[in-house]
């Protein structure tokens, strides 16, 4: 990382500069400053309370937005601490204090900017990969716990990110074509939601086990089958236009209905007979028994 340490006390920099460069990070060390000659990026600035707070007051502002700042303190007070927390330092250290909490503190925050970062990234894939995904007429119970019914297991994952949303509640993942997926559920508390996938894979007896198992529990199991069975509340939530994939066999209607519905305003009647091997009164015959409406 590059580092900007402003201090005035010599002694003090240099063993800060001295244990950071150990670490092979790069630094650059001023006792007194001039705002105007701060032309360099910093990953980190350390600086002290101990300088004119009006100098210390325009670093934080000019480094806040894309450094992180810590505070080095001789004593606490709204002037020192409370104030330039407030406009936009991390945290700060009391002097005299060890080398070693001070490294920790600068890799805490690192390490919470770059989850931030990821984060950031990851919610807007997600949310760019589910915009396609209308939700709005499925109603999500409140209480648990929940089978979603579904042939697209991204429209699963969809309403229990909502629910997780509208709960203010994590998210535990289990997948239960994992072999260690009974271990991973034991450790759960009640604290979370406990998604379930792939509950169409498990052994009817062992799908048993795991009903009860989970009657008491905040979680929401997934499958891509049909469960006639499920002793709680169930959701079916389908994509319509899913194409066939190597997740999942289709019947032959289905696969009809599927390839009629999304091609049938790109080929004409003619065409798209002859491309699913059957005749334009059978193509007409296949809408009206699978209730496929014709748009003009």
């Amino acid at each position: 990382m590059n580092i900007l340490i402003i201090e005035n006390e010599i002694y003090l920099a240099q063993k800060i500069v001295s244990r950071l460069l150990d670490d092979g990070h790069s630094c650059d060390y001023v006792e007194s400053i001039n705002i105007d000659n701060l032309t360099k990026d910093y990953d980190t600035v350390l600086i002290s309370t101990s300088l004119p707070s009006a100098i210390y007051k325009a670093i934080i502002k000019k480094y806040a937005a894309s450094s992180i700042i810590l505070l080095l303190v001789s004593y606490i007070s709204d002037e020192t601490v409370t104030e330039p927390i407030k406009l936009g330092a991390k945290d700060y250290i009391m002097k005299p204090f060890l080398m070693d909490e001070l490294v920790r503190k600068i890799y805490h925050y690192k390490d919470c900017r770059s989850m931030r970062r990821e984060l950031s990234v990851l919610k807007e894939y997600f949310n760019f990969t589910m915009s396609d995904i209308d939700s709005s007429a499925i109603t999500l119970p409140l209480s648990f716990p929940i089978l979603i019914e579904t042939n697209c297991q991204s429209y699963s994952d969809k309403l229990v990110f909502e629910l997780s949303n509208k709960l203010d509640l994590p998210i535990s993942f289990i997948s239960l074509a994992s072999s260690n997926w009974q271990k991973s559920l034991a450790n759960l508390d009640d604290k979370i939601i406990i998604y379930l996938t792939d509950f169409h894979v498990l052994k009817r007896n062992i799908k048993d086990q795991l009903i009860k198992q989970i009657a008491d529990k905040h979680c929401v199991i997934s499958t891509l089958e049909t469960e006639d069975d499920f002793p709680y509340r169930k959701i079916v939530f389908n994509n319509d236009k899913k194409m066939l994939d190597n997740t999942q066999i289709m019947s032959i209607n289905d696969y009809v209905k599927l390839m009629v519905t999304t091609y049938q305003n790109k080929y004409p009647d003619t065409e798209l007979s002859k491309k699913l091997g059957i005749s334009r009164k059978s193509l007409w015959e296949k809408r009206k028994k699978l209730e496929i409406e014709k748009k003009k």
